[in-house]
């Protein structure tokens, strides 16, 4: 495997992982269109793009796409559908579109665990406490930043709100 592609994969890890974790926050907060709401949205609207972008670089071994890829085109569109209905102040399909944007990622995170050859099963399998370190660095990031988010947002007037 040539080494950019380990670059490439790390980014896209990362970049998938913390969309996870920050569609979760979204989606469990229970207050929607507020600051916090917003900036967490964007770190996860940002992450997605970058977890959708990279995909294409990632091939499978004969160096073609699968339907993982077919996946990320429909994230992309879903995804933008998702930024132009808030734009237009379209509460209703923006939920829509990114709560399916959200779960077809968890459905491409499922996807990928199912399969014992990829690199996450293969490091719960060979470095099970590599692969929790790096799951708590994910949680503590995330936590800290949506934490410093809420502070933010409770001393200052954040632009857009």
């Amino acid at each position: 495997m040539p080494s950019s592609w380990t670059v490439l994969i790390s980014l896209h890890a990362i970049a998938a992982s913390y969309s996870l974790i920050f569609g979760a926050v979204n989606l469990l907060r229970r207050t929607k269109g507020g600051s916090v709401h917003r900036i967490v949205g964007r770190i996860w609207a940002v992450s997605m793009y970058v977890v959708v972008l990279t995909s294409f670089g990632i091939r499978t071994i004969d160096g073609g796409f699968n339907w993982l890829h077919a996946l990320s085109v429909l994230t992309f569109c879903t995804l933008t559908a998702g930024l132009w209905a808030i734009w237009k102040r379209n509460i209703k399909a923006h939920r829509s579109f990114m709560t399916g944007s959200y779960f077809g990622l968890l459905g491409a995170f499922v996807g990928v665990l199912a399969v014992p050859s990829r690199r996450i099963p293969q490091l719960a399998i060979h470095e099970l406490p590599l692969l929790g370190l790096l799951i708590l660095i994910l949680m503590g990031t995330t936590a800290l930043t949506v934490i410093g988010i809420a502070q933010l947002c409770k001393t200052h007037t954040v632009p857009g709100s």
